[in-house]
């Protein structure tokens, strides 16, 4: 009994600690947001290149297209976002539509974002969205570009906010 209490409690972690949003399903908020496109140099690129190489990786061993690295503006974007969940000391997708929104204008045909937290290698990180079916189908889906937000908190605990969107 206590080791499927121990394992239940595992499964719960492990499920509030990443989570996914397509934009098809959500609603864009009113807001004149503007970004900072210097939010990007905040990034650990090192982790973000990293994650990218094994989302390309598995999306070759499906036949489909490699995705681009977006270094400037969708990053900042998604750098905003992690700076965002650290202060609110939770992953979540506030104000996503604002994120599309924002992607939209700028020529983006759809948008989705895999958040985590709480893991230290890029392996580990896309192992948990490739284990989990919403985060594998955005990982999977149609998209050309990607912004990374792989912040590092002062406690040595990560926050990722990944967006993919197509051109």
């Amino acid at each position: 009994m206590r080791l499927l209490k121990l394992n239940l409690l595992v499964l719960f972690v492990l499920l509030m600690a990443t989570s996914c949003q397509k934009d098809e399903s959500f609603t864009s908020e009113e807001a004149n947001y503007s970004i900072d496109l210097n939010l990007a140099n905040e990034n650990d690129w090192d982790l973000a290149n990293e994650i990218l190489v094994l989302v390309n990786e598995h999306r070759a061993t499906l036949g489909l297209t490699p995705i681009e690295k977006d270094p400037q503006f969708a990053s900042a974007y998604a750098v905003d976002h992690s700076n965002y969940m650290i202060e609110q000391n939770r992953i979540n997708h506030d104000n996503f539509g604002v994120r599309v929104k924002a992607l939209k204008d700028n020529g983006a045909e759809t948008v989705a974002e895999n958040v985590a937290y709480g893991y230290n290698t890029a392996e580990d990180v896309v192992n948990a969205w490739l284990n989990s079916e919403g985060h594998r189908g955005i990982i999977e889906g149609r998209y050309t570009h990607s912004g990374f937000g792989v912040i590092r908190t002062d406690k040595n605990t990560y926050y990722f906010t990944q967006l993919f969107y197509r051109k």
